[in-house]
């Protein structure tokens, strides 16, 4: 005697066969290198997961917070939490941090002299113009014996918080992004490393001076309080702490990009 499967009962199985290897997916902001490039590597491994990373790459550290503010984007991957914190302020969003994946270690570069202590009297130094990354500009040039500020440990300091600058440097505040390019015009430039990457800078070679491994300024992956515990991301996450990207990082950029995790 033949079974009989009925309609209906034939129909919520295909259902649920066809649930269980649906795709859902993720759309992610992030700054190209080295951001973009990590998402890149999880990429394949989280579509047989079932996620499809939609990486959306972009050249500013301010759309990527408004395009996942304005739920435009889901998520993005490019910034640290001084700097999260400053642009929730300045702005009025509520965007939070997921988890924290990676340091950049900052650092000081030159075209004009080899180390530090050939800077000349009046020489003019570039910082980004954002708060917290001038901030982590001017504690770094502290923490190299160039200016003493009024608080060392104060990552918001502005250039109106300098205490003492023996040699009279100039600072010239500029956009992040575009620091590399002006490295030919000025004596000594502030880069964030995920742009010096993209300049073809090595941290570890070409920067006069660099942040240790024990910088508190990680990477972050940041969501909104409505998706932040979404399942969607949090497979992001696992993926992003992994042991494989963990050896990924490391043996991609050489120090230049450090896993915090």
């Amino acid at each position: 005697m033949k079974s009989r499967i009925s309609p209906l009962f034939a129909a919520l199985f295909a259902f649920a066969a066809f649930s269980a290897h649906a795709e859902s997916k993720l759309s992610v902001a992030a700054t190209a290198v080295p951001h973009a490039e990590i998402l890149e590597h999880v990429k394949p491994a989280l579509a047989k997961d079932g996620l499809v990373l939609d990486i959306k790459v972009f050249t500013d550290y301010v759309q990527p917070n408004v395009q996942v503010a304005e739920k435009k984007i889901d998520v993005n991957y490019f910034q640290h939490q001084p700097y999260l914190d400053e642009f929730n302020k300045a702005k009025g969003t509520h965007l939070v941090a997921v988890a924290p994946i990676h340091v950049e270690p900052y650092g000081a570069y030159s075209k004009k002299v080899k180390k530090a202590a050939d800077l000349p009297n009046g020489a003019t130094i570039a910082i980004p113009n954002d708060p917290s990354n001038a901030g982590r500009a001017l504690v770094l040039l502290e923490q190299n014996g160039l200016i003493k500020l009024k608080d060392a440990h104060n990552i918001l300091s502005t250039v109106k918080d300098i205490a003492e600058n023996k040699k009279n440097f100039k600072f010239k505040e500029l956009e992040a992004a575009t620091l590399p390019r002006v490295l030919d015009q000025v004596d000594l430039a502030l880069i964030n490393t995920n742009y010096a990457l993209e300049a073809k800078l090595v941290p570890t070679r070409d920067a006069l001076f660099i942040e240790n491994a024990n910088s508190p300024y990680a990477n972050l992956i940041v969501a909104r309080p409505d998706n932040k515990d979404s399942a969607d991301v949090k497979k992001l996450v696992k993926a992003l702490q992994s042991a494989d990207v963990k050896q990924f990082i490391e043996t991609k950029y050489k120090g230049a990009v450090v896993p915090a995790f």
